[in-house]
C-alpha cells in the first residue's frame, strides 16, 4: 500500500475494528444484537462512530471482527458500507470466528481476534495497523494519531482519553513520563497516578493501538505462543511492550475533531443504560458536545428510505408537538407531546401520550394516553395505552429494568410478562 513517502499516511493504513463483545452491562439491550450494533442517536449505531472516524481520517482498508450474535451488526455493515470500492483499494472485510485456527472456533481475545486474521491482513500489505474499538462513542482524527507513531519511532502508540483521577479507577490507566512514553500500564488501579503536571487527572486506555504491521505480526505471533497470556491487548500484548519496548500515549485532546470553539474533548463508553440513556438526551442541548450536524466529519451509516416526520392534531392536550427533540424520518406524532427525547426512525406516538427525556429505539409505537419520562424503550415494543413509566419507582422497579438513577429499560418481553 505504501506508494512514496508523500502519500497520506491513512491511505498506507488498515483499520481492524473489535466489534465482537457483548456489552453485557447493557443488559436487555444486547441480548439480541452485540454491543457495536446498538442504536444511537436517531439513525447510527455505535460502531458508526470508529468507522466514520477511519474514513473521514482518509483510512480506506476496514476490517471488523465480528462475535457475539453478530447478525444485526453484519447485515447493518453490509447495508451502510458497500460504497468503498475494491478498485480503488478500498473495502471492508467483515471476519466473523470461523476455525481459522484448528480446534478452535472462537476468538479468544481482543489480540487473538487479530492474530487469527495476520494472512488477511498482510494480504493488503499495510504499512500501519490501527486496532480500534468499536463501542465507543468520539470523534478522532487518526492521522495525527499515525503521525505521531512514525515520529515517535514506538513500537505502538496507545490512544488515551484524559479522566478525572477520581473516575480512573474503573479504567486501564497509563503511568506516562514527561515525554508521554508510558512507564507503566495499570488495569483498574486502586490508587490510579495522575498525569504529569496534572494532580487530578488520569490518563486512561481508549482501546486503541497503533503499530507498524510488521511489528505488530511480531507481538502476535509471540503472544499466541504464550501459554500463559488471555491473548488480550490491553491485559497481554501492551503490558508487556510497556515492559520490554517503547510504549507512547498520545492524548485524545491532541487529535479529537470537536463540535465547536471552546467544545470540551467528547468521548462516552456507553455501556451502561444510565450512560447510554444519558449520552443519547445530551444530544437534546442546545448546544450538545457531541456535533451531529457537523458535515465536515460526518457520521457514515446505513441510511433508510423513510418519509419526513409528521406532527399532527392542532386540539387542546392533543396537539402534535415535539420541544427540544430529536425526531428522525418516518415519526408520526399524532396528538402527542414530546419533550427532551430522542426518537428513532419510524416512532409512532398516538393522541393524549407524553414522553419527557425518552430514548425510542427504531419502530416503537406508543398508545394513547401513555406517560413516559426517564425511559429507553428497545426496538419495536409497543407501549400499551394509558401505561405510565417514571412517576412511581417501585412499580417501576416490578415490572421494568429500572437503574439505581432512575432510568427505566422497556423491552416487549417485560410487557408480555405483565398480561
Amino acid at each position: 500500500m505504501n506508494n512514496g513517502p508523500s502519500y497520506r499516511i491513512g491511505r498506507r493504513t488498515m483499520a481492524f475494528v473489535l466489534a465482537g463483545g457483548r456489552g453485557s452491562r447493557l443488559k436487555e439491550l444486547t441480548q439480541k444484537r452485540a454491543k457495536p450494533a446498538v442504536f444511537f442517536a436517531g439513525k447510527s449505531r455505535i460502531i458508526d462512530f470508529a468507522l466514520s472516524n477511519a474514513i473521514n481520517s482518509g483510512i480506506r482498508r476496514l476490517s471488523v471482527a465480528t462475535q457475539y450474535k453478530a447478525h444485526s451488526l453484519i447485515r447493518h455493515l453490509q447495508l451502510g458500507w458497500n460504497f468503498l470500492s475494491a478498485g480503488r483499494g478500498e473495502g471492508l472485510d467483515i471476519l466473523p470466528a470461523s476455525q481459522r485456527v484448528e480446534g478452535r472456533d472462537i476468538y479468544l481475545g481482543t489480540a487473538d481476534a487479530v492474530f487469527q486474521n495476520i494472512d488477511i491482513m498482510n494480504s493488503y500489505a499495510p504499512d500501519y495497523v490501527l486496532i480500534l474499538a468499536g463501542d465507543h462513542i468520539y470523534k478522532q482524527d487518526y492521522e495525527v494519531m499515525l503521525r505521531q507513531h512514525v515520529e515517535s519511532g514506538a513500537d505502538v502508540t496507545v490512544g488515551c482519553v484524559e479522566v478525572p483521577l477520581t473516575e480512573a479507577s474503573a479504567l486501564g490507566v497509563m503511568h506516562i513520563d514527561e515525554t508521554q512514553r508510558i512507564i507503566d500500564f495499570i488495569e483498574k488501579p486502586a490508587d490510579p497516578p495522575a498525569m504529569p503536571g496534572q494532580p487530578d487527572m488520569a490518563l486512561a486506555s481508549m482501546g486503541i493501538y497503533v503499530f507498524k504491521a510488521t511489528d505488530l505480526y511480531e507481538f502476535l505471533r509471540a503472544d499466541a505462543a504464550d501459554g500463559e497470556s488471555s491473548h488480550d491487548f490491553g491485559k497481554d500484548v501492551i503490558p508487556k511492550i510497556v515492559r520490554g519496548g517503547r510504549a507512547v500515549a498520545h492524548k485524545l485532546s491532541d487529535s479529537c475533531v470537536r463540535g465547536g470553539a471552546g467544545s470540551n474533548v467528547y468521548w462516552r463508553d456507553v455501556g451502561t443504560i444510565d450512560a447510554f440513556w444519558k449520552a443519547n438526551i445530551d444530544l437534546t442541548d442546545f448546544n450538545p458536545e457531541l456535533d451531529l450536524y457537523d458535515m465536515s466529519w460526518p457520521v457514515w451509516s446505513y441510511s433508510e428510505v423513510t418519509p419526513p416526520a409528521k406532527f399532527i392534531h392542532d386540539e387542546d392536550d392533543r396537539r402534535g408537538s415535539a420541544i427540544s427533540s430529536l425526531v428522525s424520518g418516518g415519526c408520526i406524532i399524532s396528538g402527542s407531546r414530546i419533550e427532551r427525547s430522542l426518537l428513532f426512525t419510524n416512532v409512532k406516538c398516538n393522541s393524549y401520550s407524553r414522553l419527557s427525556r425518552v430514548v425510542a429505539l427504531p419502530s416503537v409505537e406508543i398508545d394513547r394516553s401513555a406517560r413516559l419520562r426517564d425511559v429507553v424503550v428497545d426496538r419495536g415494543v409497543r407501549i400499551p395505552e394509558g401505561l405510565v413509566v417514571g412517576e412511581d419507582p417501585a412499580l417501576d422497579a416490578k415490572r421494568f429494568r429500572r437503574t439505581d438513577s432512575g432510568i427505566c429499560l422497556i423491552t416487549q418481553q417485560m410487557l408480555n410478562a405483565m398480561g
